[in-house]
């Protein structure tokens, strides 16, 4: 089954409701399991790989360590794959610089800006509302301990 096929099978799901019309891209579908749009979603729903765009965005560029202390509790391990992924998919760029040592800075690119721009507002949300929903889950947990 080529990709085109595998897409098509497994796309739709949502047509129901009518949340194909007015898409930009109607060929690509993050619902479908099968769609490549689905695996990228994932890679950028990562916590790491917001944390690190955002710190990007906010502070401009930086080097690794300076990024590893600006995302707090990211081992180097975790923040070496998801700048790799970050680079991999053109939202970062990883700059060598020819000095004794190499210094390596890295910086968004136009397509990581426009993401962090999309993912700072859910960021000052999440800020905003976080007493509320710690209050809920305090709520919800003495609710279900009871059973």
């Amino acid at each position: 089954m080529t990709t085109e096929e595998a897409m098509r099978a497994g796309a739709g799901q949502c047509e129901a409701l009518g949340a194909q019309e007015g898409r930009d891209h109607p060929e690509f579908d993050v619902f479908a399991q099968v769609c490549p749009s689905r695996g990228m979603f994932a890679e950028l729903a990562d916590k790491w790989s917001l944390l690190i765009l955002m710190s990007l965005s906010t502070c401009g560029p930086q080097r690794f360590s300076e990024l590893q202390r600006a995302v707090g509790g990211v081992s180097r391990k975790m923040l070496t794959q998801s700048l790799r992924n970050l680079e991999r998919g053109g939202l970062v760029l990883r700059t060598v610089h020819p000095e004794t040592p190499p210094r390596v800075v890295y910086d968004l690119l136009p397509l990581g800006r426009e993401l962090a721009e999309l993912v700072a507002p859910l960021g000052r949300w999440t800020e905003r509302r976080a007493a509320q929903m710690m209050a809920a889950r305090e709520e919800f947990d003495a609710a279900h301990a009871e059973r």
